[in-house]
């Protein structure tokens, strides 16, 4: 079955030295082990700095292991830097060096974010569906607010249920999550329950551009031609986490997740 993870590290007051990212709890930046003929990739890669720096990510099976992949990074800027539509291949049990440097402020928590498809990930059972299937299966928009109370110390934090806010959901109902808005910036926005594997989906937080997000998954559905939205069950509900990631200011997130309602395939 194919599976998304979000990935998620963080470093503090790296300064001009490029340092390893401390992964947020439960992730590694071990590469999932699934069979060797898969062609799994990275779909994008982005940071939330305060100071300007550069994120690495390295690997010896990656172009070269001494600057691979090196993307310059923007203050407050959290916007994807692959071109779209264009991932890296990435190799099973490949462990990656990834490394970010910016501000050198004491306390200054900066945090990169990286979204990797499996294509058949075994033991996961994730669900997602094509735009196409959206359009043809899609009926309501429904939008969910959550106040996400995050922490200082990095990482994810403030998980609570989609529906602890706002539960206006139809019983045992299929819904696709096209996107999502959120009202502050914040590193990553992220998903989980059974109906994505147990694993992380998500994106950037960014509050600046809202055509961004508020497409994300049909946007990279698109641009790979692969199914990339995933879907969800009521029946899930308490079960469905959304959490997020921010920087040592705990500015808490508002994030409104975009679901449409599908009718049955």
């Amino acid at each position: 079955m194919p599976a998304l993870e979000l990935l998620a590290g963080f470093v503090t007051a790296p300064s001009t030295t490029l340092t390893a990212l401390t992964m947020a709890t439960g992730l590694t930046n071990t590469v999932r082990n699934c069979p060797e003929d898969e062609k799994l990739m990275m779909l994008s890669a982005w940071a939330d700095v305060q100071g300007v720096g550069t994120l690495q990510i390295r690997s010896p099976k990656l172009h070269d292991n001494v600057r691979g992949i090196s993307l310059a990074t923007s203050i407050a800027e959290v916007d994807p830097l692959f071109a779209e539509g264009v991932g890296q291949r990435l190799y099973a049990q490949d462990v990656l060096t990834l490394l970010l440097s910016g501000s050198a402020t004491g306390g200054d928590i900066e945090t990169a974010g990286m979204l990797v498809y499996y294509p058949n990930l075994p033991g996961v059972e994730a669900r997602f569906i094509t735009p196409q299937e959206v359009r043809t299966r899609g009926g309501s928009i429904m939008g969910v607010m959550n106040t996400i109370a995050t922490g200082t110390a990095g990482g994810f934090s403030g998980s609570e249920a989609i529906n602890a806010e706002f539960d206006q959901w139809k019983a045992n109902q299929d819904y696709a999550l096209v996107g999502y808005h959120v009202d502050i910036d914040c590193a990553a926005v992220r998903w989980l329950g059974t109906d994505s594997g147990n694993l992380g989906v998500g994106g950037p937080g960014n509050a600046k551009n809202k055509s961004l997000t508020s497409s994300w998954f049909v946007r990279l559905s698109n641009v790979f031609g692969i199914p990339l939205i995933p879907v969800f069950n009521a029946a899930n509900k308490g079960a469905i986490l959304i959490d997020a990631a921010q920087d040592e200011n705990g500015a808490d997130v508002t994030v409104t997740s975009l679901f449409i309602e599908l009718s049955e395939a």
